[in-house]
């Protein structure tokens, strides 16, 4: 029996909802002002950290290969079906803005909109999605027992 820690996985989707609605806004109604610039960065960063974690949580407690990277998780999470091919790639994108959001921000194109903005609604709540119905079919079976 695997040991996954769903509340951790769940704490961390839950807050996908409020960052899906904040992207949303944000390339809806972008102006380039440096708080829509703080926010957008917010956003970002916290949403490739909701997917690295969520991801190493997956990897740890379905004993998959250990990741080499962030971009590496997210490749383990999609080899081993968590994830399809096409959400995958985007979430790579996302994922490898950690460096740039975290040592860099003092170069960060603080007044463009990402290109990434206007995806995050669709992307985040089909990550959540995709994450909520592996766990349902690989560990509802088990924990019926």
């Amino acid at each position: 029996m695997y040991y996954v820690n769903r509340k951790g996985i769940e704490s961390r989707l839950d807050c996908i909802p409020d960052l899906a609605e904040a992207a949303g806004k944000l390339a809806a109604d972008w102006r380039g002002t440096p708080l829509e610039g703080l926010a957008q960065e917010r956003v970002l960063h916290l949403a490739l950290e909701i997917v690295t974690d969520v991801g190493s949580y997956l990897i740890d407690g379905f004993m998959m290969r250990d990741a080499s990277s962030y971009e590496d998780i997210v490749d383990i999470i999609a080899g081993e079906g968590v994830i399809p091919p096409e959400r995958a790639e985007a979430l790579r994108r996302l994922v490898s803005l950690r460096k740039p959001l975290v040592q860099e921000y003092d170069s960060w194109p603080r007044g463009q909109l990402h290109p990434l903005a206007a995806e995050m609604p669709e992307l985040l709540t089909g990550f959540a999605s995709d994450v909520r119905n592996y766990l349902r079919e690989e560990l509802d079976p088990w924990e019926a027992r």
